[in-house]
């Protein structure tokens, strides 16, 4: 199965942009890729096993948040999965400084 990584988690999966791993469901194919790639296995799955609240994993162009088994969709050969965190953070915006203290 095909997983595309985005560029933030490459350097984890020996910098590939793409790795063909083994799996008949999402949950198989995000074990084989942890598996074959342990670094990334912090950065997908939260200490409970579970795929991180702020990964996005799609099937195709399909949030798999939105599909009736989620980790437990079966996959076809000719399906893409794609990994996307969520990027969060940057500068609080300014605010100008109140009167005098």
């Amino acid at each position: 199965m095909r997983v595309v990584l985005p560029s933030a988690l490459r350097q984890y999966a020996e910098n590939r942009s793409a790795v063909d791993v083994p799996g008949a469901t999402v949950a198989e194919v995000l074990e084989s890729l942890a598996t074959r790639y342990p670094d990334l296995r912090r950065h997908i799955f939260s200490d409970d096993g579970r795929v991180r609240k702020f990964v996005n994993v799609y099937v195709n162009e399909d949030d798999i948040r939105h599909l009736d088994r989620r980790e437990g969709t079966a996959l076809t050969s000719a399906d893409v999965i794609s990994i996307i965190p969520s990027i969060a953070g940057g500068k609080p915006a300014s605010t100008p400084s109140g009167g005098g203290r």
